[in-house]
């Protein structure tokens, strides 16, 4: 049986700024409203980050805006949000992120079954240069695509 996925948001600045090496799913604990935002697509997570702190991982600046037809007793859009991890995840993650310029990156939320899900990214930092080559090769890539296009049509 195949599972129903659909992609609500991805933050392509991650795949720019950083390399990826890992990633893995995640649940997020999100509060009622939090969830009918996401939902309907409210959030923002640029420059959102993850951290392990006391054996958990958080997720911090990541936006949920408000719902607007909720009542008065609304979720903080701000607050940090806990991500679920099996134990052993949360040690290789903790290990990893140790070493010298490495962190944890959103990469994608979706809905999986009905329940959100996070892809978190295990990202080591682009260098300048870097950041110049991924714009070279996808300036060629366009390229390529574009003279392919204009000869199929003739």
């Amino acid at each position: 049986m195949e599972e129903a996925r659909k992609v609500i948001a991805q933050n392509r600045k991650a795949h720019f700024n950083y390399t990826v090496t890992d990633s893995l799913e995640c649940g997020i604990v999100l509060e009622g409203s939090e969830v009918k935002s996401v939902k309907a697509g409210s959030i923002s997570f640029g420059d959102s980050f993850a951290y392990i702190e006391r054996g958990e991982v958080f997720l911090q600046n990541f936006h949920i805006a408000e719902y607007s037809f909720s009542s008065i007793f609304n979720h903080d859009p701000d607050r940090k949000k806990k991500l679920l991890l099996h134990k052993d995840e949360i040690k290789r993650l903790q290990r990893k992120t140790d070493e010298k310029g490495f962190t944890l990156v959103p990469l994608e939320i979706y809905l999986k079954n009905g329940l959100v899900k996070i892809k978190l990214g295990l990202c080591k930092g682009k260098k300048e240069f870097d950041k110049r080559a991924s714009i070279k090769d996808r300036d060629v890539k366009r390229e390529i695509a574009r003279e392919f296009k204009s000869r199929q049509n003739g």
